[in-house]
């Protein structure tokens, strides 16, 4: 076993990934496979599904056909609940979406200074999640023009220059109307779709306080959090409330800093509006990688996103009060600009391809480690990506689809929503250590590593090829070795599904055809059937000799497979 690191990756199921042989894999035979062994008798609990957040900027995409029909997408990776995240619930305008910009107008005055609530755009927001049996993971912001305590500019759409402030980001003129706000939303959504369903979500405070988000101290966000939890509690005593929702920690940063002092407030200080204690069910704070150009080529950064989170978990391990508290990571994601095109970014050209969903389940395998070594309780990671409007096919801005095709990374979440069971152990002679891609990323060498999981009759297997540098590298051979398969078991029905260049990936199937920028209806039809979860080839049985089984195949950089093996 001295080759190999043992992992129980707390919270989350060991998923391994298996790889089967495929048709010239003879051309990597002279290559040490990677060995990656599977002991299924080795338990580590239930599989926590930590991949089922997902969050947006422009809420009002929501309500559009393409959003609708994602949502319904999002709902069927996986039997466990979905979870979404958006921004600008509480903003005020027309409700016409514009890149990182949406609107309810749920929240005016009248010319006597008296509130005039307007449900209209928010109830179709939430008409939309409810109705496609997704969860409200419901974020409290931004703060509504007649509110503002620094009301016009309110809105200068994006980009915005450098010295821009915007009057959405500014604490309230009246915290006793924010605090009543906040309090009719909630009882709103409890007569709209009553206390059962209310009860599963989770409302968070306000987005990144520690940067331009939030025009104010750290003082006038921790009374802010009071007044909208006290609002929230009004109407759902039973309500999990958190926060602070703040941006990457890094070394010595303000985001550290403000995520301390808020933990701190919760767990000193009385609440500025109850004077009792200040309540705070789960803790938020994100985590982002950060790509660059070298060479010529993209370059990845995931060594950046997970420190991010060894330093966010460590903050929360130092709370005597709060370190067992659920975290919810409530943006995750290789950078910071879901917005941004590669045209102006061209670091962000990871997005259309295969890339990254391999940084996904490297992130998941990450991010689930490390929480782990520092015993804190990770709930889930929220990848911000959803889908854009009026933009160009494929135009590589951060998105789970584009014109109503699936692109690779939807496809990712398919695989990870088949994991479930127990989790089990997993070596691979491939892993890199979550501490180790903190300090170098993963530069020298590809990581290829697992994570798995079994049941009574079968058991379910994630395998990745990644690589932070977006150039060619070599095809990787892989042998997983299944250990500990139920006597009397003579042979295992193994189906692959896979992502890479040629399967799983519509955007390639594209690029194929020619970039067209109007694809006919055919290729519309051939497109969205590319962008489905493919498998390789037809399933076969493999042999099972004293309790053990191999599986072979060959693996491409920047790729992922997952295996479902029945016996």
């Amino acid at each position: 076993m001295s080759r190999f690191r043992l992992r129980a990756w707390g919270g989350a199921l060991v998923c391994l990934g298996l790889i089967v042989a495929k048709p010239g894999a003879q051309e990597t035979s002279g290559q040490t496979p990677v060995d990656v062994q599977v002991d299924l008798q080795h338990h580590f609990g239930t599989f926590a599904p930590t991949y089922r957040w997902f969050g947006y900027d422009e809420s009002n995409y929501t309500t559009t056909g393409n959003g609708q029909e994602l949502l319904r997408e999002l709902h069927d990776l996986t039997p466990e609940p979905v979870y979404v995240r958006a921004h600008f619930l509480l903003a005020t305008g027309n409700g016409k979406p514009e890149l990182k910009w949406s609107s309810s107008n749920v929240y005016t005055e009248d010319a006597a200074g008296k509130p005039v609530y307007d449900w209209k755009i928010l109830d179709g927001i939430f008409d939309s999640w409810v109705g496609a049996h997704v969860r409200p993971y419901v974020e409290l912001g931004f703060m509504p023009q007649a509110l503002s305590s620094h009301p016009d500019p309110y809105h200068i759409p994006w980009p915005t220059k450098p010295g821009d402030v915007e009057g959405w980001s500014f604490p309230p003129k009246d915290y006793g109307k924010w605090r009543e706000l906040v309090h009719q939303v909630a009882a709103h959504m409890v007569a709209r779709y009553g206390k059962a369903e209310v009860a599963t979500w989770y409302w968070e405070v306000w987005n990144e306080p520690d940067i331009f988000y939030w025009h104010g101290t750290p003082e006038e966000y921790y009374r802010l959090y009071d007044n909208a939890v006290a609002g929230v509690r009004a109407a759902i005593p039973a309500a999990r409330v958190g926060g602070p929702a703040t941006t990457g920690p890094t070394p010595g940063s303000k985001s550290g800093t403000f995520l301390e002092g808020f933990l701190r407030h919760c767990a000193e200080d009385k609440s500025s509006a109850t004077g009792g204690a200040v309540p705070l069910d789960f803790i938020s704070f994100h985590v982002k990688g950060s790509p660059h150009v070298v060479d010529g080529h993209a370059l990845m950064g995931l060594g950046r996103e997970l420190e991010n989170a060894a330093i966010g978990f460590g903050i929360v391990r130092a709370s005597a009060k709060f370190r067992e508290l659920p975290i919810v990571l409530s943006e995750a994601d290789p950078e910071g600009c879901g917005a941004c095109s590669p045209e102006q970014h061209p670091e962000d050209a990871y997005r259309n391809g295969a890339v990254y969903p391999a940084y996904s389940a490297a992130e998941m395998k990450g991010l689930t480690e490390l929480a782990a070594q520092q015993q804190v309780n990770l709930l889930g990671f929220l990848t911000w990506a959803f889908e854009f409007e009026d933009q160009p096919l494929f135009a590589g801005r951060r998105s789970l689809v584009s014109h109503g095709i699936d692109k690779p990374e939807l496809n990712f979440f398919r695989m990870a929503g088949m994991l479930g069971g127990e989790r089990v152990a997993v070596t691979s002679t491939g892993a890199i250590a979550a501490e180790d891609v903190v300090k170098a990323g993963v530069r020298e060498r590809p990581e290829i590593d697992a994570m798995a999981t079994g049941s009574r009759d079968g058991a379910s297997v994630l395998v990745w090829n990644y690589h932070d540098a977006l150039e060619a590298g070599q095809d990787a051979p892989v042998r997983v070795t299944l250990h500990g398969i139920p006597a009397p078991t003579r042979r295992l029905l193994v189906e692959e599904y896979r992502i890479d260049g040629e399967h799983s990936n519509a955007f390639e199937a594209w690029r194929r055809m020619g970039s067209p920028a109007e694809p006919s209806g055919e290729q519309s039809a051939t497109l969205k059937a590319a962008g489905q979860l493919q498998t390789m080839g037809s399933p076969r049985w493999v042999a099972v000799e004293r309790g053990q089984a191999v599986v072979e195949m060959t693996l491409p950089r920047e790729s992922v497979s997952l295996l479902r093996v029945v016996w």
